[in-house]
């Protein structure tokens, strides 16, 4: 272990996976083997009525990043049972995840149904496909994906509950007036001084919302 101060508090942190372990003990039998290789009926099921998905990805420098996708359920496609294709709707251009994959293709996903406290975890090494029928089969409202993120799955197993069912996330129960929370507009003109004026930025955002999601 290794003695630190962090905002001055004085930690220990673990340097080895054998000090890890020493902690934790061994995982259960089930924890080990319900990792699977491919993805089963019970997963492609998952995906198909998942609406939202988080993505992993990381820099050629293991710089890691993550990044929300959400649409219609189904809007991840299951090719094959090592194979997912993933559409890049319309952002802000940024394009993090993608700029990472092509760097490092290693990707990490997790996918989450309203009302089910269980979610889906994976993982595997993805490709950025900027020309194919896959784009045309994503067109939603007219509008087709410049790119797509087609996924080789490596690993895919199922989450137990406990971090859903302690965050209430599906109850209500932590949920909090909008008011309480500023706008993205105002937040990012306090954060980066913007001159713009919160309400015309706020306007311009609910814009965008209506208009370019897709």
């Amino acid at each position: 272990m290794k003695t630190d101060v962090i905002c001055g508090y004085s930690v220990e942190c673990a340097e080895t996976s054998d000090e890890l372990r020493a902690i934790y003990g061994a995982p259960s039998e089930l924890a080990q083997r319900k990792s699977l290789t491919q993805l089963d009926e019970h997963c492609r099921d998952f995906i198909a009525r998942s609406p939202f998905l988080c993505l992993s990805t990381a820099a050629a420098d293991g710089a890691a990043d993550v990044s929300p996708r959400g649409d219609a359920p189904g809007f991840v496609r299951v090719l094959d049972s090592r194979t997912l294709v993933i559409p890049d709707r319309l952002g802000n251009n940024r394009i993090d995840s993608l700029l990472n994959i092509v760097a490092n293709p290693h990707i990490g996903l997790l996918f989450l149904i309203p009302g089910v406290d269980e979610t889906l975890r994976v993982n595997g090494l993805g490709r950025v496909v900027t020309s194919s029928p896959l784009l045309a089969d994503a067109t939603v409202n007219g509008k087709q994906p410049r790119t797509a993120i087609v996924v080789e799955v490596q690993e895919a197993f199922l989450q137990c509950a406990k971090a859903l069912k302690r965050s209430h996330l599906w109850t209500g129960e932590y949920r909090v007036d909008r008011s309480v929370v500023p706008t993205l507009a105002k937040m990012l003109v306090d954060q980066i001084g913007l001159p713009t004026p919160v309400a015309e930025l706020d306007a311009a955002i609910e814009t965008a919302y209506r208009e370019k999601l897709y």
